[in-house]
């Protein structure tokens, strides 16, 4: 019996994909597919990331996967909200196998200093609205060494030395994302909201960024419902921005 039977669709496995958010996107123009459907994949020839950044990883070694909301309840203005739920819903899972696990605004999973995991979300809007959203992760799970010229990626069995289920690990993420869209659907923003800030990476002290006018030292002080980053620099200056404005250095 399927571990996904019941409450959550049974996921498409795909060998192979160009990603796994294209083939999702193609599926729900053709056809009807239900709200929490999944797909995942051993490799991906075109996978998909942040700033058209390509995501190196290993035939069969990691769960790179998507699925599928329908938030037509949610302004477009508000859909950071739905970021936070799918980064909320990793940094749960992946903190049951080690600590130091932290969301890096907006929704990089870091361990440490390193990128464990990177989600590429792309929302359909109809009017003010978003009709459909399409969330694409690559987790870092059972990769041994890393070869391309990303600089700081880390995989969990380099972590603990252990191996993992990557379905098995689907279906706890995908239970934690049902969990937190349903806080979403009941208006639960807040506790959505303050729950990740508690779990930021780098969330207290002054570290180093850069901007447009170049390095800067400066702590995070909160994140605003669109998602705009809030730092005080070491003079006090309140600073605010939106993606990719603004970037940490490692």
């Amino acid at each position: 019996m399927s571990i996904f039977s019941e409450y959550l669709p049974e996921p498409v496995f795909l060998h192979e994909t160009t990603s796994t958010n294209s083939y999702l996107d193609e599926l729900c123009n053709n056809s009807s597919v239900e709200e929490l459907t999944s797909v995942y994949t051993d490799f991906q020839t075109a996978g998909r990331g942040q700033r058209g950044n390509s995501w190196e990883s290993e035939d069969g070694a990691n769960l790179l996967f998507s699925f599928v909301l329908y938030p037509d309840f949610l302004e477009a203005r508000k859909q950071f909200y739905l970021s936070q739920i799918t980064a909320l819903a990793l940094q749960e899972v992946l903190s049951q196998y080690t600590d130091g696990i932290r969301i890096k605004w907006p929704n990089d999973i870091y361990w440490k200093d390193k990128k464990i995991c990177g989600t590429l979300i792309e929302n359909d809007l109809t009017g003010i609205h978003i009709s459909r959203s399409i969330s694409g992760t690559g987790v870092n799970l059972n990769q041994e060494r890393f070869i391309s010229d990303a600089p700081n990626p880390v995989s969990l069995f380099q972590i603990t030395g252990q191996r993992y289920d990557r379905k098995e690990i689907l279906h706890q993420l995908m239970e934690r994302v049902a969990h937190y869209y349903t806080l979403l659907k009941n208006g639960e923003t807040e506790l959505i909201a303050s729950r990740y800030q508690d779990v930021l990476y780098r969330k207290e002290g002054f570290y180093p960024y850069t901007d447009k006018d170049g390095s800067f030292r400066a702590r995070i002080c909160g994140i605003e419902p669109s998602g705009a980053l809030i730092l005080e620099d070491e003079s006090g200056k309140r600073r605010e921005y939106m993606f990719k404005e603004v970037s940490f250095e490692l």
